[in-house]
């Protein structure tokens, strides 16, 4: 046990599990440093024992320790050790009539006497302190009572001790007169340190350039220690130390020197292996390992100041913006990327991003068909993430655009359409008109009408059945509205709506208010492809909300990573594919003709037929690819009744399709590539030489003045347009009053 004192108390109990003593022999070797004798008292007997609250179980050999603790005399008095707190728990393990005993100190055996006294040889005396101070080849053996060899029962002891609540300290613990360290924080640290370990707290005295000193936090405790720069040289180094504790250690959970940086030490390793590590894990591993309770609100503070330091601070990301909207210019040529301040303060107002890549395939590739979503920031700044995407062949998101504004309002949706219209108006002369689902916020609407006078708008359903949920609370009549939603044709919309106003009027009512062009299929002029929402954010869930919570550049480059990633796997997996059309396209197609087969068609010319089915008759036009059921104008593929047609006069179905739904362009949506950005750290070195970079890094811009609230945040989304909703007056249809309903009307009769 390398420069280690065991201290033993006045009566102490190291108790074995069958009350066994255990004797030094007086044959057996026991070194003792020079400065350090033994003296035998007779008023003092020594005995190995162990107190209920620290045993170790049999048959546990992972759990074997060593504890040198606290522990009371005869008379009641309190007497410490090194460790603090610990006591010494020692398992027997009975094998075969040995007895095994395994501690970790190194390479110490002792061994017990017929008797099971602990003796000292001769030589050996005890001082008034009771110290015994052994070297590392000191050895001590065990004899049995019942006639057990050295060999058969050895007490053998192993190093290091593992650093715990109930364990000895670790070798690097000890403070020692003439210890040296690099500087006055690295002297702070290990001081702090050490008092965690040993489990005492620690008061500072002084703390300067120059000098450290420092006193043990219990009253009356002598403890002290004073360090001091070396001269000529930033190396501290302990001058003196007074004293050892008497105060017993520390009677609470907690810590004093336990601070958010000493905690962020402490996790640093595992942050960086596990960023979602979470900060009750991180409570439950410090006082696994360190044996003290912190507050939850302290594990958290210690993990985003590791995050920080990791991802950059907020405030850092908002003044890194400029340089990272270069950097995204500067490795994806193409794109566009801009950033906007408040002229007064230079505080972030707007970002807008657009890579080159999903520019090219949304113009050339995509459905005609643009859908807006946005989705509130966690970060500390907060603001507001607008989303801009398309749909591909297959019919997944195809992100277009990325805006980030301070606050949502009428004026920041506005400029983000704006910034949209210029986007797409490089190549408008060749793109079919627009379709643009969104929410029915205002300022949405507004911008929409603006920008893009000639696109069809459509409210997504997802928004619309939330809103009216909400109105009327009622399942079936929710089922009712998606159902009128679906129709094809106007016959069936209003027959849905009118089982609806047999139901309820109000919602009949409620319904008819919203102009059925703006979401009904059978009213609707685009063509949405079956899409009757626009569930970005939704559908993006996985990711975008574990993103929204990060700094803006590690947010948008949480965004761009995933995006490179969806480019490149989808480019790979499309170069698999055999067939013409895409699988979702081809799922289609099967089942239409499936269902063909049985129909009779009857040709009026070369482009007009009349199709019979026992859903009753349709006209199909091949040459203008319509139906009179409207499913080959709405989906942009041959319906049944279409392929019916087809397949009469001998037509190949697959010329027909849109040419979105082809292999080819589905292809050509992915055939460019999302560059990466190189690290922050680069950005300077690799803009030099660039006039127009070094414009935009002379740019500053500050975080924004809104912070996020204290407590809590809200978990369910609340939307712009039920901000401020005036609640629905209910109505009693038994009194004739407002405010109740019938069945908790309480009015006389």
């Amino acid at each position: 046990m390398a420069n280690h004192d065991l201290i033993l108390g006045q009566s102490h109990n190291l108790g074995l599990r069958q009350n066994q003593q255990l004797a030094l022999v007086h044959d057996h070797s026991l070194d003792l440093v020079q400065d350090h004798d033994l003296d035998l008292r007779q008023a003092h007997e020594h005995h190995l024992g162990l107190e209920h609250e620290h045993e170790l179980d049999l048959g546990h050999p992972h759990d074997d320790e060593i504890g040198l603790g606290q522990s009371q005399n005869d008379e009641g008095e309190a007497v410490h050790n090194y460790g603090h707190g610990n006591d010494l728990g020692i398992d027997q393990k009975p094998e075969h009539g040995d007895h095994e005993l395994a501690l970790t100190v190194q390479n110490h055996e002792l061994a017990l006497s017929e008797n099971n006294e602990l003796v000292v040889s001769e030589n050996q005396e005890l001082d008034d302190n009771l110290q015994l101070t052994m070297d590392q080849d000191q050895e001590m053996s065990l004899e049995h009572a019942q006639g057990l060899t050295i060999e058969e029962s050895q007490l053998i002891v192993h190093s290091p001790v593992i650093q715990a609540r109930t364990l000895s300290i670790a070798p690097n613990y000890e403070l020692a007169v003439g210890q040296e360290f690099p500087d006055v924080f690295s002297c702070r640290r290990a001081l702090r340190d050490t008092a965690i370990a040993l489990h005492f707290e620690m008061q500072t005295i002084k703390s300067d350039k120059t000098r450290f000193t420092a006193k043990c936090a219990s009253e009356g405790c002598p403890w002290r220690i004073h360090a001091a720069k070396l001269p000529g040289v930033p190396t501290f180094t302990i001058r003196t130390i007074h004293e050892s504790h008497t105060c017993g250690g520390i009677s609470h959970l907690g810590h004093q020197q336990a601070s958010v940086q000493w905690v962020a030490n402490s996790v640093e390793r595992q942050l960086k292996e596990n960023p979602n590590y979470k900060p009750k894990e991180i409570l439950e591993e410090i006082h696994r390992v360190h044996g003290i309770t912190l507050s939850y609100k302290q594990a958290w503070r210690g993990k985003e100041r590791i995050m920080a330091a990791m991802r950059g601070s907020f405030e850092e990301g908002y003044r890194l913006l400029p340089q990272y909207c270069d950097q995204v210019k500067r490795t994806n040529p193409g794109s566009i990327s801009s950033v906007y301040g408040n002229p007064m303060d230079n505080c972030f107002q707007r970002l807008f991003i657009s890579f080159q890549a999903s520019i090219y395939g949304f113009l050339n590739a995509c459905r005609p068909l643009l859908g807006l979503d946005r989705t509130f920031l966690k970060s500390k700044y907060l603001g507001t993430l607008f989303l801009a995407t398309g749909f591909d062949g297959d019919g997944a998101l195809f992100p277009l655009a990325f805006g980030v504004v301070d606050e949502e309002n009428e004026e920041n949706w506005m400029w983000f359409l704006s910034e949209l219209h210029s986007l797409l108006e490089i190549n408008t002369e060749n793109m079919p008109r627009l379709t643009i689902l969104s929410d029915r916020q205002k300022g949405i609407i507004d911008g929409v009408e603006a920008n893009f006078p000639t696109a069809f708008h459509g409210f997504c359903m997802r928004h619309l059945s939330e809103s009216f949920r909400k109105e009327f609370n009622n399942t079936m009549l929710v089922n009712l509205l998606w159902e009128a939603a679906h129709a094809l044709t106007v016959i069936e919309f209003e027959a849905k709506i009118l089982e609806i106003e047999e139901i309820s009027q109000d919602a009949a009512y409620w319904i008819r208010r919203i102009p059925p062009r703006l979401w009904a299929t059978a009213y609707f002029e685009g063509t949405r492809f079956g899409h009757l929402t626009a569930n970005i954010v939704e559908s993006m869930n996985t990711w975008i909300l574990e993103a929204s919570g990060l700094p803006i550049i590690q947010m948008m480059e949480c965004i761009r990573r995933q995006l490179m990633t969806w480019f490149n796997e989808r480019r790979e997996t499309s170069m698999q594919w055999t067939s013409i059309l895409v699988p979702s396209a081809e799922r289609r197609v099967a089942e239409a003709l499936e269902r063909a087969r049985t129909y009779q068609v009857l040709r009026a010319n070369e482009a007009e037929f009349e199709v019979i089915s026992h859903e009753g008759t349709n006209i199909v036009d091949i040459r203008n690819r319509c139906c009179l059921c409207r499913g080959w104008q709405l989906y942009g593929l041959p319906c049944a009744h279409a392929v019916a047609a087809l397949l009469s006069c001998r037509q190949n179905v697959h010329r027909f399709t849109e040419s979105c739904f082809t292999v080819a362009t589905y292809r050509k949506t992915y055939s460019q590539t999302i560059h990466p950005i190189p690290d922050k750290s680069l950005w300077t070195e690799l803009s030099e030489g660039d006039p127009n970079s070094n414009k935009a890094i002379e740019v500053v811009i500050n975080p924004p003045k809104s912070l996020r609230p204290p407590g809590r945040p809200r978990k369910k989304r609340v939307r712009a347009e039920d901000r401020g909703r005036v609640k629905r007056v209910v109505h009693c249809s038994r009194c004739n009053q407002t405010g109740h309903f019938r069945t908790t009307c309480a009015a006389p009769i």
